[in-house]
């Protein structure tokens, strides 16, 4: 008989994800043979945006997300030149990709030690407390001396994530949100003892990345073989791409790029719509492209499940995220699947820091950061970045001075989103299917998971609507279990 399993909310830090799932017995395994990823929350920042100036786009945007905040702002930068007809000034790109990257590293480490690493080790008689209990267990979670040193690292993470904060503060003026990021660079002037600052707590954090981090994530790896073969979902990756080497925007670090089908291609913005045939929006929100994307919500829907809007490429359903990334690239092609996702984010974390230091001699004390250009009248623009969790896309359009047109669409929003109109299921949902649930008490396996994308909701959806779903079963997981 099948079994409805509702666990809510499924995110640790923040956010509002519900998964629902139906497990079954298929050919002697129960396993998951339908999924719901519902985001809990509304968007509402798009029609907040407009009519505002378009300077306030980079600061308001970063407002979405307390763990993303610099994409945010980094995205809407990027969209605010392309409407200005703006480059940035060498010294600020530079900076803008300094602090980008010390956002990244923070993100990771979080991810790793915070959120992903406690579905895998048993901190019985370790950490016997709030916010570690109550947790779900299974018999192969790390235990013993093992867990003991894993829970120490997950101790020093926390400081280690602190420190990357501080780093990016020395360029951003605030962190985590960035107070510098400006269409045409970044207003902190560059002085050589910023650089000598950034420079030693960098060290330090490659350290610590290299090889505890990394080190750590091999043992994982080699625990858990059995988690390379599960959670794989769509097999199709989108990157668009991040860290500028030139102000052109011509060259990046992590190229753009999309794997779908088992065949590598290219990346046309044309080709994407989002749906809404099971989200909380109007039939007038769907089907759109995000530059003329409208967000018009409409809460009690016939059929829909999530205030998440569900974006396609071409009609296809892409996961995005550090793997997308890394496998785009050529940095990770092993395999596709949850601990696939883990492995690569904690490569890629190496990368971007070995990446900063190269970014910090290239920087010129007391030259200019920044290139100013008058609001234009109209304009339209593109920011296409990348968040730690995926591929970020922000769309506007300038009227009068004023914007008039702004759409946001997520990593989240790629990952976990809902069907689509031809009844796809959504990354996030697809990795779920066909899972197996050992216990259906503990069922550990949908948050490992699910964790492996490291959702952010916030991003997704915002603006709290009280739940009127009824669960067969229902697990609460607390923040930090």
């Amino acid at each position: 008989m099948a079994t409805t399993l509702t666990i809510a909310p499924m995110t640790r830090v923040e956010g509002h994800l519900d998964v629902e799932v139906t497990v079954d017995t298929i050919g002697g395994t129960q396993q998951v043979t339908d999924a719901k990823c519902a985001g809990a929350m509304f968007r509402g920042f798009e029609r907040i945006l407009t009519g505002r100036d378009p300077h306030d786009a980079v600061h308001l945007t970063q407002r979405i997300c307390g763990v993303c905040p610099i994409s945010h702002g980094m995205a809407s930068s990027l969209a605010l030149e392309g409407a200005f007809v703006l480059t940035p000034a060498e010294n600020g790109r530079i900076v803008r990709n300094l602090v980008l990257g010390a956002n990244y590293i923070q993100s990771h480490i979080l991810h790793f030690y915070h959120l992903a690493a406690p579905d895998y080790i048993n901190t019985d008689g370790i950490l016997d407390m709030s916010p570690w209990r109550p947790h779900m267990s299974s018999p192969d979670m790390v235990t013993g001396s093992s867990a003991t040193a894993l829970v120490g690292n997950y101790v020093k993470a926390l400081a280690m994530r602190r420190k990357a904060h501080q780093m990016g503060a020395i360029f951003a003026g605030h962190m985590p949100s960035a107070v510098s990021f400006v269409p045409g660079g970044a207003t902190k002037p560059v002085s050589a003892a910023d650089v000598t600052a950034f420079r030693s707590l960098l060290t330090e954090l490659r350290g610590f990345v290299t090889n505890v981090m990394l080190a750590d994530g091999e043992a994982l790896l080699s625990l858990f073989q059995d988690y390379t073969a599960i959670g794989r979902g769509c097999g199709n990756l989108l990157a668009y791409g991040v860290f500028d080497l030139n102000s052109a925007g011509t060259s990046k670090l992590f190229a753009r790029g999309r794997y779908a089908n088992g065949t590598f291609g290219t990346v046309d913005t044309a080709q994407i719509r989002e749906y809404v045939s099971h989200s909380w929006y109007t039939a007038n929100s769907g089907g759109r492209a995000p530059a003329n994307g409208v967000t018009e919500p409409l809460a009690d829907k016939a059929g829909a499940y999530s205030w998440i809007k569900a974006p396609r490429y071409g009609g296809v359903v892409h996961e995005v995220g550090p793997l997308a990334r890394m496998w785009v690239n050529g940095d990770y092609r092993y395999g596709i699947s949850a601990m696939d996702r883990i492995v690569a984010r904690a490569l890629e974390t190496e990368k971007v820091a070995n990446a900063m230091d190269g970014w910090l001699n290239q920087l010129v004390p007391g030259a200019s950061t920044y290139t100013y250009k008058a609001t234009p009248a109209t304009g339209t623009g593109i920011g296409l970045t990348e968040a730690p969790r995926g591929a970020l896309g922000h769309w506007l359009q300038i009227g009068s001075s004023k914007l008039t047109q702004y759409q946001v669409v997520s990593p989240t929003g790629w990952n976990a989103s809902p069907m689509d109109d031809s009844g796809q299921h959504g990354a996030m949902e697809q990795a779920l299917i066909s899972t197996p649930v050992k216990d259906l008490k503990n069922p550990i396996e949908l948050l490992r998971v699910v964790h492996s994308f490291d959702p952010c909701l916030s991003c997704s959806v915002h603006l709290v609507r009280p739940g009127k779903k009824a669960e067969i079963c229902r697990v609460d997981v607390a923040a930090g279990v």
